[in-house]
């Protein structure tokens, strides 16, 4: 048939895009696949001389051809990730072909073939064997799905071909168009690990993600819960009719990670394991084998026989393979290519020559053991030893032949030959939808091979290595394709089978090879080997062992991000002590003498780690910690099954229960401390003697779905336990320990219930559920007593409400209630919700716990974070770094004085309430001044304590710290020359301060005696919230002047260079020049907004002139001396958020709100440039040294640079890196300044970042431990930054040489 005119008329249109921008041998790779290319027209078009003349070679082919072809070209683009170019065909794709829904050509419409070819299901089998009434049974269930989400489980035994059946179910016109026009989405899964089944959930999610628009691209998920919810909302709201193929399943664990309320068909050996998963479940089971007919059928398609032309032995020969399609076809691949040989075979499976013990009963191996030992012994000698090597490969991991080419040390092309042969003769697999073919052994011929060679498993893993190593002599594959990932993914389990252990100490302790796989694989498959194995390391080096861990641990989301961070800058800021950063200085001085970029944090040790405890107490996802209620012991669960306790102050370890048959998903201590409560998947909930680790009671009854949460009373005076679940109606129960059934149940919810807990006096219990509500019942008579609508809070959005969990304030007039990014404050008594706390839009709230003792609210992420904050000041604390993944509980001790938080992670942390406070809380204000000084560094900058601080930036310690200041301290500045310094203040005075010399020694101690002589002839200007500036000498902290004036809050103050005079603006709108030893004060009135800045317009001392800017938008001159307004216009139309004078003092650059930044003349004040693009506000801007670029940086990340010369745009600073929350740079673009030979610029942001000004390339990056820099501090020679995060940290880097 022809190609459709909308077709045509598409390809036509597009004709000049898709010549300028395909690689035609790419996609004719696909398309002969498909079948509509022929190996003759590729050569055709191959011939052409230009890449571009081939592209229009392909493309006046596809006009002459049929829709198919079409489709083919389409699918072909997406694959090869010409996303843009396949949208544009996208619109006219070819509808179904006339015909297409009659059965003998079903399976064959180009619109299943695109379905499934997208989706990644199997291609038949090279000999393919119809077994109708099995696909009709699986279609059957296939089309209860068409209505509601569920599961249709296809079980069976181990080669009884249930996977052949799954893919022909869905080869199905009618099906996948009523059923399934979402799409078909296959997954092998096998026995995974974790981060195995977080790579290939990772890569379902990309591929679903490539068919959507490019802005709805996210960073990889890196956690499994993380993978679980982007999947949910993949297939809930953009593919919310299609079906998820999981092939061989072997754990329940892994099956919950696609509990999403879908529609799943999936293939197991083991018919119980849907009941883990919640919906509908329907099953078809595929009986041991075939039946003889079947059999006989795929000996007759291998030998190409006529059924009644058969020998007689063929049905003896179907009869000894069991039936299994595994054996029949390795024996059939045998007779085709000796067909005189039906009686040997025959004989040799009846001899049973070759047998083993086997620990599963569910196969009868003789069959395969025979039929896999008679197709070795038919090759060639050294193709056996070759076979044998393959004893080594992984379960379900498929390989490339480039990596057996390394194994047995020959051309890629002799390879391909040997493994035709394997394929030929069934004893391997290919998959030949990709491009290069996958290789990969059937799990039974692997034990088979297992098995057969276990005595020899060592050598065979060490041959592995050698090879390896004499192949990649420069260091490890980087090239990202199959071959390099299976090196990066399994060297290190290689070298750990092969007993070569000082070889795995060398790599794993290597940082190249932490940034290698980091890159390739991302940070959870290197955390996995530090814990698989770490018992091998730490017989090396345990602390070295842990210094990388933690490394990771740490910086685990940094790695994730794309472009890929310098993993040597990142290990930059690890402890000086450690094996990391000695290794990333040695790199770094190493590659800066070759020019590249690298910044040593120096004052790092005067930030402490701020956990006091890690522990590892399980293998799997932690679900639950708690404190005993003395404060002595913590217990802990999660998916390991297993119930720990161990003492909260080394992590000893006092006892360990096999607890359930299921994840256990939370552990409660009893009031005093004798009883521990657990609950769990397997739905039943459990009281246990914690001394002895006795089993007391069991209570399995009453739950029929999960048991989520379950807490005692807080007192022994009536002892109760509450449990929730995900039961539909009787989820909430209070049970009473004498008794075998619950005292009591809540009715009230109709979806499950995620949380329960008491008030402190033990009254109400509040349960927490997924219908959006928190409702509170009465504990005596178990009547609900209110229902707090949460959801009603998320108003804006129409997505659904899950209510995580409550908690109480200790006084019981607050509940505490965690959903979506918000913790939510209520008044018990009026509902009225009293404070919300909202957070990044990119984590959820997973957990929130009151303190028993303040007014302190912890809250666990699943951005890994956990975070104090101050329920009455509705303000951050402290921010609680160090966890890998979600965060899904924490919990105050009971006299507040630690605080443990639990994780995907597998580690229990354990923090000092009062550490962790202060140290987060004493931390400074983004507002600060710095001198360079030869050596010093000198840092002035306020504490949230409201104190000023001055700090030795080398070092980080204080050297002069003032008292708490009354009012608000909003900024501060340092003057050299007659030593005093000056504090602008809220009430609008401002002040000059003196100790003496011995007063400030007896203050900081002698240690730093010689440092104070160098700081004398300081002063400290301090404006403040009040409207008041003082004005202090440092390092004595005296007094030297109180100016006030301003009404309002002083938002910046600046010396004069030779110190005498200190200008200040305000909120006021007010600019006042004082001569503050005299009090003697000018008032520049004139804008009509708070003036937040200002600048002279030279540093000359005989140049009095100012420049002065304004959210009114308007820019102002005036002269300091006499207080006259020399200039004033209106510049933009929107507020001036930055302002910028030239070195030469010829032009002056501002930027606006208005999306604009203009060039004026300083002379004339005409407008010289406007300068147009940026998409967002334009938040600052400097000029270069030389005076010929403008550097101007927006809210939405983006730097530009500008010629001052024709106002032209010179280059957009490289776009790539846009991170999750859709800036380019973390954040708005603060601050910018040049290096003095205007090479290099330097930008803050949410990080720093460093740019060539020439090429617009990012050269380095630094991330802080916290965000939104407000700007940064540069010394002359460009080697020096200072600046201070969102979490008050002072940062002093370095370049590296």
């Amino acid at each position: 048939m022809a190609l459709e005119e909308g077709a045509r008329s598409c390809l036509l249109r597009f004709r000049h895009q898709l010549e300028q921008d395909i690689k035609p041998s790419y996609l004719m790779d696909h398309m002969i696949s498909d079948g509509v290319l022929t190996v003759d027209e590729e050569e055709r078009i191959k011939t052409q001389p230009t890449r571009k003349d081939q592209a229009v070679a392909l493309l006046e082919l596809l006009l002459r051809k049929d829709n198919r072809a079409y489709i083919s070209f389409y699918n072909a683009m997406v694959k090869e990730a010409y996303n843009d170019l396949a949208n544009l065909l996208h619109h006219d794709l070819p509808r179904v072909l006339p015909g297409a829904h009659t059965p003998s050509s079903d399976c064959c419409t180009p619109y299943v073939q695109a379905m499934l070819s997208e989706g990644g299901v199997p291609q038949r089998p090279v000999v393919f064997v119809s077994r109708p009434e099995l696909v009709n049974r699986i279609r059957e269930k296939l089309y209860r799905l068409q209505k509601e989400p569920g599961w249709v489980t296809v079980f069976g035994m181990a080669g009884s071909g249930k996977s052949v059946l799954a893919a022909e179910a869905v080869r199905h016109h009618g099906l996948i168009e009523e059923c399934f026009p979402g799409g078909i989405h296959w997954l092998s899964i096998g026995q995974l690990d974790k981060p195995g089944l977080l790579v290939k959930i990772q890569s379902l999610c990309f591929r679903l993600e490539q068919s959507l628009d490019s802005q709805s691209h996210y960073r990889p998920p890196n956690t499994l819960d993380e993978a679980k919810e982007r999947l949910r909302f993949l297939t809930l709201r953009r593919y919310p009719r299609s079906l998820l193929i999981l092939d061989d399943i072997w754990d329940s664990a892994v099956l919950k990670a696609f509990d999403i309320h879908c529609r799943i068909l999936l293939t197991t050996r083991n018919r119980s394991l849907a009941d883990s998963v919640s919906g509908a479940k329907y099953e078809v089971e595929v009986e041991s084998g075939l039946d003889d007919n079947k059999g006989l059928e795929i000996l007759a398609l291998y030998t190409k026989t006529k059924l009644h032309g058969l020998p007689e032995e063929a049905r003896s020969i179907v009869r000894e393979c069991k039936g299994s399609p595994l054996v029949v076809s390795l024996i059939g691949a045998l007779l085709r290519e000796k067909p005189n040989r039906w009686r040997y075979y025959l004989h040799q499976l009846q001899q049973k020559q070759f047998k083993r013990i086997r620990k599963s009963s569910s196969y009868d191996y003789d069959a395969l053991d025979q039929a896999m030992s008679a197709s070795i012994e038919v090759l060639p000698e050294e193709h056996q030893e070759l076979y044998k090597d393959l004893t080594v490969l992984e379960k379900d991991f498929k390989v490339p032949a480039k990596v057996l080419s390394v194994l047995w040390d020959l051309v890629p092309e002799e390879v391909e030959d040997i493994l035709e042969e394997f394929v030929n003769k069934s004893l391997l697999f290919v998959d030949s939808n990709n491009k290069p073919y996958l290789y990969y052994l059937h799990d039974l011929q692997l034990d088979f091979l297992v098995e057969q060679n276990r005595t020899q498993l060592e050598s065979l893993h060490n041959k592995v290595v050698h090879q390896y190593q004499q192949h990649y002599t420069d260091g490890p594959p980087t090239s990202g394709d199959e071959e390099c990932l299976y090196w990066i993914r399994f060297l290190t389990c290689h070298m750990a089978k092969a007993n070569l252990f000082q070889e795995l100490y060398s790599l794993m302790f290597s940082l190249d090879w932490v940034s290698t796989k980091a890159q390739l694989m991302g940070p959870a498959y290197l955390i996995n080997d530090y814990v698989e194995y770490g018992p091998i390391l730490d017989k090396e080096n345990s602390e070295v062992r842990s210094q990388f861990q933690e490394f990771l641990s740490l910086n685990g989301h940094q790695l994730e991000q794309r472009p890929f961070p310098d993993v040597v800058q990142l290990a930059l800021s690890q402890p000086h002590t450690s094996e990391v950063y000695r290794q990333a200085l040695l790199q770094a001085q190493d590659r800066a003498s070759k020019g590249k970029l690298y910044f040593d944090w120096l004052n790092k040790n005067s930030v402490e780690s701020l956990s006091r405890l890690v522990i590892h107490p399980h293998q799997g996802s932690i679900y639950s910690a708690c404190f005993s209620h003395d404060g002595a012991k913590i217990a802990s669960s999660g998916a390991s099954k297993t119930l720990k306790v161990f003492k909260s102050t080394s992590g000893e370890k006092l006892t360990e229960i096999q607890a359930h048959d299921d994840e256990v998903l939370c552990c409660a201590f009893s009031p005093d401390d004798g009883l521990l409560a657990t609950c769990s998947s397997d739905r039943k909930v459990k009281v246990w003697n914690v001394e002895r680790a006795m089993l007391l009671r069991v209570f399995e009854e009453e739950h029929e779905e999960q048991v989520n949460h379950c807490q005692f009373t807080n007192t022994t005076r009536r002892l109760l336990l509450a449990t929730c679940s995900n039961d539909k109606f009787l989820n909430v129960k209070l049970w009473n320990l004498n008794k075998p059934s619950s005292q009591n149940t809540m009715f009230g919810h109709f979806e499950p219930v995620n949380h329960c807990c008491f008030s402190p006096d033990d009254s109400y219990v509040s349960t927490s559920s997924n219908d959006g509500t928190v409702k509170l019942f009465q504990v005596a008579s178990a009547n609900e007593w209110k229902t707090i609508n949460v959801r009603d809070m998320f108003a804006e959005s129409d997505e659904e409400v899950l209510v995580k969990c409550s908690t109480w304030t200790a006084d019981g007039k607050r509940i505490i209630c965690a959903a979506r990014n918000a913790a939510l404050v209520f008044d018990v008594e009026t509902s009225e919700m009293l404070l919300e706390i909202r957070t990044n839009r990119l984590s959820t709230v997973q957990y929130c716990h009151a303190c028993p003792t303040s007014n302190l609210l912890a809250i666990a992420f699943s951005n890994y974070a956990v975070e104090l904050w101050d329920l009455e000041a509705n303000k951050k604390m402290a921010d609680c770094s160090g966890h890998l993944s979600w965060v899904q509980r924490v919990q105050f001790s009971p006299d507040g004085s630690q605080l443990l938080s639990c994780s995907d992670d597998q580690t229990v942390r354990l923090w000092e309430t009062k550490k962790v406070h202060t140290s987060s809380a004493v931390c400074l204000k983004r507002d600060s001044d710095v001198l360079f000084n030869d050596e010093e560094i000198i840092v002035s900058a306020a504490d949230n304590c409201n104190r000023l601080q001055v700090r030795d930036g080398r070092t980080g310690s204080v050297l002069f710290q003032s008292e708490e200041k009354s009012s608000r301290i909003r900024c501060t500045c340092l003057c050299r020359q007659p030593s005093a310094v000056a504090l602008g203040q809220d009430d609008g005075t401002v002040q000059a301060a003196g100790l003496t010399a011995s007063q400030i020694l007896r203050k900081i101690g002698c240690r730093i005696r010689r440092l104070l002589t160098s700081f004398r002839g300081l002063m400290l200007a301090v404006g403040l919230h009040t409207g008041s500036v003082e004005v202090l000498e440092v390092p004595s902290g005296k007094l030297l002047a109180t100016l006030q004036g301003h009404t309002k809050t002083v938002l910046h103050c600046r010396f004069s260079q030779n110190g005498q005079t200190l200008i200040t603006s305000s909120e006021d709108t007010t600019i006042r020049v004082w001569r503050w030893q005299s009090n003697e004060c000018k008032v520049l009135q004139g804008h009509k907004e708070q003036v937040r800045c200002f600048s002279l317009l030279s540093t000359s001392p005989a140049d009095t002139r100012l420049l002065s800017w304004s959210f009114d938008g308007t820019v102002k001159m005036w002269d300091i001396e006499s207080g006259e307004k020399l200039r004033d216009i209106e510049a933009h139309r929107g507020a001036i958020l930055s302002c910028h004078v030239s070195p030469d003092g010829c032009l002056f650059a501002t930027t606006s709100a208005d999306m604009t930044a203009k060039l004026w003349h300083c002379e004339t004040w005409q407008c010289v440039h406007t300068l147009s693009g940026h998409q967002e506000c334009v938040r600052s801007c400097r000029f270069s040294w030389d005076n010929r670029r403008l550097a101007t940086g927006d809210d939405n990340g983006e730097i530009r640079l500008w010629s001052v010369k024709d106002g032209s745009l010179l280059r957009i600073c490289s776009r790539d890196g846009k991170d999750g929350m859709d800036s380019l740079h973390g954040g708005w673009v603060t601050d910018l300044h040049f290096s003095s030979d205007n090479s290099l610029l330097v930008s803050t942001g949410g990080y720093i970042k460093w740019w060539d000004v020439e090429k617009g390339e990012a050269l380095q990056t630094f991330f802080p431990s916290g965000t939104a820099l407000k700007r940064i501090h540069v010394s002359s020679d460009f080697s020096t930054f200072v600046t201070i995060d969102s979490m008050g940290i002072l940062y002093i880097l370095q370049r590296v040489v």
